[in-house]
C-alpha cells in the first residue's frame, strides 16, 4: 500500500537500511544524513500488533532522554499502545559514551546548534518509515521525553505545519538564543500539545513546566497539561493519557472533515 500524501516527501531519496537483531520481529529503518556527526544518525521502527497494511496508521516520532538512544526510546511506543501506532525513534546527534547494557548513550546538545540537522533527520526518518509502512502524513506526532523534549520542541516549532501534535513528558522548552525567537508569530496557532509532568520532578521543577504551558497557550497552541504523582520518571498514567489524547486528536480531525 502506497503511503498517503506528500507532506513529508523529500526532494532526494532516503539512504541506508539496517537490520538489528534486538527487535527481530520489527522492520527497523536506518537513516543516514550527510554530513553527520558521530554517531551515525539511525532510527528504529515499531509496528503494532496485527499490523494492517491497508490502514493509514498515526506515526509517533520519539526523542529519547539524555543518555538514551533510538533503541531505548523505541521501548516507549508499545507502552502507549501495542495496536494504535507505528513508531519511529531517533538518535541524539551527540555521542556521550556507551551504557552498561551496551547501547550508545547520546544527547541532543544544550543549545540550538543541532536544530537544522535534527529537523532534516526527522524529515528523513518520517519519509523512510512512510516508504516501508502505511502511515498517514497528516497524523505525525512528535514525542519528547525528559531532555529529548527540548529537541522535540525545536522540531515542532519549525515543522508545526507538518505535525499533527506534540507530546512532552517530564521535559522543558528550550531557552531562546539571544536575539532569535523560539518560533515565528502564529506558527503554533491551534497546534495540539500534550504536556505531562511529575509534580516532584527535581530536574525540571513543576513551575518551569507550568511556565512553558502558559507560553504555549499565549502563542495560540491547543495545549493541555497533566500533572502526575512522580518525579522525573514516567508514570504509567502518562502512557494511558497520551494514548487517549492522540486518538482524540485524530477523532476530532476526522469529525471536522466528516462534518
Amino acid at each position: 500500500m502506497a503511503p498517503i500524501g506528500s507532506k513529508w516527501r523529500l526532494d532526494r531519496p532516503v539512504e541506508g537500511t539496517d537490520a538489528d537483531p534486538a527487535f527481530p520481529a520489527l522492520p527497523p529503518v536506518a537513516v543516514a544524513v550527510a554530513p553527520v556527526p558521530r554517531p551515525p544518525l539511525m532510527c528504529r521502527t515499531f509496528l503494532p500488533d496485527e499490523y494492517e497494511p491497508k490502514y493509514p496508521y498515526p506515526l509517533l516520532v520519539v526523542f529519547h532522554p539524555h543518555g538514551g538512544c533510538e533503541g531505548s526510546a523505541l521501548d516507549l511506543v508499545p507502552r502507549l499502545s501495542r495496536r494504535n501506532f507505528v513508531g519511529v525513534s531517533i538518535r541524539g546527534p551527540e555521542l556521550l559514551g556507551v551504557r552498561e547494557d551496551g547501547r550508545l548513550a547520546c544527547g541532543w546538545g544544550h543549545d540550538d546548534s543541532h536544530t537544522e540537522l535534527v529537523n532534516e533527520y526527522v524529515f528523513k526518518a518520517v519519509e523512510s518509515v512512510r516508504q516501508a509502512c502505511h502511515v498517514h502524513s497528516e497524523r505525525v506526532f512528535l514525542v519528547g521525553v525528559c531532555e529529548g523534549a527540548a529537541a522535540a520542541y525545536r522540531a515542532a516549532f519549525t515543522l508545526a505545519d507538518k505535525v499533527a501534535g506534540l507530546v512532552v513528558l517530564n521535559g522543558a522548552m528550550p531557552r531562546p538564543t539571544a536575539g532569535v525567537p523560539l518560533f515565528r508569530p502564529n506558527a503554533l496557532r491551534d497546534l495540539p500539545v500534550f504536556v505531562g509532568h511529575g509534580v516532584a520532578n527535581a530536574r525540571v521543577p513543576l513551575p518551569n513546566a507550568v511556565r512553558d504551558y502558559k507560553l504555549l497557550y499565549a502563542a495560540g497552541a491547543d495545549v493541555e497539561m497533566h500533572r502526575y504523582v512522580t518525579n522525573n520518571r514516567l508514570h504509567p498514567d502518562m502512557f494511558k493519557d497520551v494514548n487517549r489524547w492522540v486518538i482524540d486528536q485524530i477523532s476530532a480531525v476526522s469529525a471536522r472533515f466528516a462534518g
